[in-house]
């Protein structure tokens, strides 16, 4: 295994994120945090450093165990860092949003939504998760 490795690239091997780019534009706006201090996608980072992710409105802290260079199954990733998020992070999805929403019900008879109403439907539904989390895109 390597000693270092980019900040971009692990958070991309390990699949804290889909893809490298995604992972080196949320170094570049500021989501990620090595051992407190904003850092470049270029970072190299060790092990045992302490890495901070804002990622969809949580926050998700993770300690680098192992430095891998390649992209990995979920089960071979998952020694590679300690998850230390604390529960009360982990839980906040799921006591903003049990009991908030009631059934879908669509008329009887008019089948099931086009994908350009699904799509519509999907974006209304975002929008209202994002004005309750007040989070701006």
């Amino acid at each position: 295994m390597a000693d270092k490795t980019r900040v971009d690239k692990w958070l991309w091997t390990v699949r804290i994120f889909k893809s490298r780019s995604l992972a080196a534009k949320a170094c570049k706006g500021g989501n990620v945090k090595m051992n407190e201090r904003n850092v470049k996608a270029s970072q190299l980072i060790s092990r045992e450093d302490l890495i901070k992710v804002h990622k969809g409105g949580y926050n998700f802290e993770f300690i680098v165990k192992d430095i891998i260079k390649t992209r990995v199954s979920a089960v071979l990733a998952a020694p590679c860092y300690e998850n230390i998020t604390s529960e009360e992070e982990l839980n906040k999805f799921k006591s903003w949003f049990v009991g908030k929403a009631r059934n879908e019900v669509r008329e009887k008879g008019a089948g099931r939504p086009t994908k350009r109403e699904r799509r519509e439907i999907e974006d209304f539904k975002w929008d209202q998760i994002m004005e309750f989390l007040d989070l701006d895109e």
